[in-house]
């Protein structure tokens, strides 16, 4: 086998590959014993008939849609292998000359990853943001946590009020006519909570259990159903009843209730603690970011497209399991948002881009600096995951995952160990 290399742009070469003709002959005979059991000819029992006679009766070209692929198979890899070439697509293939008795010559052209031109990327200089806990955000879990505890009892005297629930069935139009998804039955509504559009809400309040009422509102201008959106539509709506949220004291006998501590202040404490701990989780987290964007933005790189977009399918496949989870589809979805597979996949492309730098630059990071992994860090990485899946047996379950994801625990581990040093060596600035 010959192969010739020729760069016809920037991260894209093609491959003129010269193949034997002895192993293209090879590859023909696979051709013709693949599908041998496919011709009938007069006078031979069906797949029973030799090469030749089937090359005379349809011409040697019968077989070399599968002779070429068999051919490219074995010999195209090889000429990557070869000639040092890191393909991210599959290449798009070109016959030069082809024939029985003759040499098999192709051209394979593909998209290769592209160079990375690495600038500092030790020493970066980056803010670092902090977060405190402030005491309206322990005194709304606080809240959260009565609301999670209060009873519902129905309201036998008096009119809705603001935080009421009220028990409504509704029936909505637009321009005098039914709209899809504009009707409810015993629907429970928090008045005040805003969950429906404009003053709805504030319209029920002085109702009683039993009153039906015109609701007048107008949906917002990007609602984002092409038929409602800015457009006015009135609600016919019937109270069927009135519930009270009966809130508990905030008191140390809540604080027995809702969690194992005996008094209010330990809640109190404990909310901080966990508070603080997440704020902390959340500036390691941003600080991270911040270093590797600045390292990013230290690098050249042209970025094929291919990658970017394989990058995006990769996010629709995410998007779709999330969502197979919630019962819903990607059609489902689309039509919920007023969104089609392009405007998600263009809102993706940004995410898409800056993924795919980074994780070009933290593989030539790790090159460079020769970050290596033993055997020992990835069975250990293996258990840890183990004991995340909560499994009973961890032994078991550890080694399913390292069978199964070894190479992808070790990239994981990398891409750690570079951000570990990237982060050490970043200088915090005002």
């Amino acid at each position: 086998m010959n192969v010739k290399m020729e760069k016809i742009e920037e991260n894209v070469v093609k491959l003129e590959i010269t193949v034997e003709a002895d192993k293209f002959n090879e590859s023909m005979k696979k051709a013709f014993a693949k599908n041998a059991k496919k011709f009938n000819i007069p006078g031979f029992r069906k797949g029973k008939a030799p090469m030749n006679i089937i090359k005379k009766y349809y011409g040697e070209g019968v077989f070399y849609e599968d002779a070429m692929s068999f051919c490219c198979e074995s010999t195209y890899p090889e000429a990557l292998k070869e000639n040092n070439v890191n393909p991210v697509d599959y290449p798009k293939i070109e016959v030069v000359q082809i024939g029985e008795g003759k040499e098999f010559i192709y051209t394979a052209e593909v998209t290769v990853f592209p160079e990375v031109k690495l600038g500092e990327y030790k020493g970066v200089e980056v803010k670092k943001n902090t977060y405190d806990v402030k005491e309206e955000d322990i005194e709304q879990e606080l809240k959260n946590m009565q609301q999670k505890d209060a009873r519902i009892e129905t309201k036998e005297n008096g009119s809705i009020e603001n935080g009421n629930i009220a028990i409504i069935d509704f029936k909505g139009f637009v321009d005098g006519k039914e709209f899809e998804g504009g009707e409810g039955q015993d629907y429970q509504l928090e008045i005040g909570s805003g969950t429906f559009i404009d003053n709805f809400e504030e319209q029920l309040i002085g109702l009683n259990a039993g009153d039906s009422k015109e609701v007048n509102v107008k949906f917002p201008e990007e609602y984002g159903i092409d038929d409602l959106n800015g457009k006015e539509a009135v609600f016919k709506v019937t109270i069927k009843e009135i519930k009270v949220k009966e809130v508990p004291e905030l008191d140390d006998e809540f604080a027995k209730e809702v969690s194992e501590f005996d008094t209010l202040d330990e809640v109190k404490e404990d909310i901080r603690n966990k508070k603080q701990e997440a704020n902390k989780l959340r500036e390691e987290r941003e600080f991270e970011e911040a270093v590797l964007e600045a390292v990013c933005s230290n690098t050249e790189i042209n970025i094929p497209e291919v990658m970017v977009e394989k990058e995006v399918d990769n996010m629709i496949r995410d998007l779709e399991t999330r969502l197979k989870y919630q019962g819903l589809d990607l059609e489902t979805y689309y039509r919920y948002t007023n969104n089609d597979e392009q405007k998600v996949r263009e809102y993706m492309r940004e995410t898409s881009e800056k993924k795919v730098r980074a994780d070009l630059v933290i593989t030539e990071i790790a090159k460079v600096e020769k970050v290596e992994v033993s055997d020992e860090e990835i069975k250990e990485k293996a258990t840890e995951i183990a004991k995340q899946y909560g499994s009973d047996d961890v032994e078991k379950m550890a080694k399913i995952i390292l069978d199964g994801q070894k190479e992808y625990l070790k990239i994981q581990i990398v891409n750690e160990k570079v951000m570990k040093m990237l982060v050490d060596s970043s200088k915090i600035i005002a």
